[in-house]
């Protein structure tokens, strides 16, 4: 990677429930940061301060870019607005539901995710530039995992922040799939918008910063063609992924509180009901789903109690 793709920007790293952020510093003469995507409500506290610790001498964070409103990418904006006055700026496809914060127009209600009410100030629209410091980002629409995705690509340093679209090892669920939406091909132009764009750095909404693109992509389209090929499989691993999100927002939680949190999730009924209502109910479904996570390690069970693992 070129010694100066990563000038002016501090990466940090996170692990799930949060997403990746990306602090774009300033010139040095009194420009502040920018901060893109401020991870989850649980982890606002631990993101503030990772940016205290990041900010240079005199720097103010003044911008809070969201590249989509998917909780962990977002669910710390209330916290940065407290303790910086942040102004919040998020894509435009949202942005009614955000001003009337509408939980069942936005992702929270639908997933039965936790979620702090936030306010926007500005948006970002797809072909307009971001400018921080002596860079320039581009802001490029993504959609896919969320039809309302950005991605941000800096063409001069080749480095592109790829939010969900493209990780190291794959991509985000592709949630409109789960609601018979056609949007498998919005991943595929995606993934072929990334290869035109020819990024010589990649950085993530979850994992390291990578710059072999091409295996990245590879990998990527492989996944996405299992996917095509069997969309109940997508479907499957989208409901896993619920739950598993669930329990790390929870930590652990008795099995009967769990079956009643995903029989009364809406998204998770949804899933249900498109593979054909299998094991009868929408609760022993659940129950199967996590026996299998329980089995493949991703969660454990302590009699009665289900537990993040």
């Amino acid at each position: 990677m070129p010694p100066a793709a990563l000038e002016g920007v501090s990466v940090f790293e996170r692990g799930w429930l949060s997403s990746n952020n990306i602090l774009l510093h300033g010139r040095g003469d009194g420009e502040p940061a920018t901060l893109i995507d401020a991870s989850h409500c649980l982890h606002g506290e631990q993101t503030v301060a990772l940016v205290r610790h990041a900010l240079r001498p005199g720097e103010a964070l003044a911008t809070v870019v969201n590249t989509h409103l998917h909780s962990d990418h977002c669910g710390g904006n209330a916290a940065l607005q407290r303790a910086f006055g942040a102004r919040v700026v998020i894509p435009p496809g949202e942005a009614d539901a955000v001003a009337r914060w509408d939980e069942d127009a936005l992702p929270y209600r639908p997933t039965g995710q936790r979620m702090e009410r936030f306010a926007h100030d500005a948006l970002v629209r797809p072909g307009e530039a971001l400018r921080v410091g002596a860079r320039s980002w581009s802001a490029l629409a993504a959609p896919g995992h969320d039809p309302h995705s950005l991605v941000l690509f800096d063409a001069h340093d080749g480095v592109l922040i790829s939010a969900d679209a493209l990780w190291a090892n794959g991509f985000g669920v592709v949630f409109p799939e789960l609601d018979g939406e056609q949007a498998f091909d919005d991943v595929a132009a995606v993934l072929d918008l990334i290869e035109r764009l020819a990024p010589r750095l990649v950085i993530p909404g979850h994992g390291a910063p990578f710059a072999d693109v091409h295996e990245a992509l590879a990998h990527a389209r492989s996944r996405l063609a299992g996917f095509v090929a069997e969309p109940a499989r997508h479907a499957r691993h989208a409901a896993k992924v619920l739950l598993k999100y669930h329990l790390l927002e929870e930590r652990q939680q008795p099995l009967p509180a769990l079956r009643a949190w995903w029989s009364a999730t809406p998204l998770a009924q949804r899933v249900w009901q498109r593979l054909g209502r299998p094991d009868g109910s929408v609760a022993a479904w659940g129950q199967r789903l996590v026996d299998e996570l329980v089995a493949s390690g991703a969660l454990a069970r302590q009699g009665e109690l289900v537990l993040d693992a």
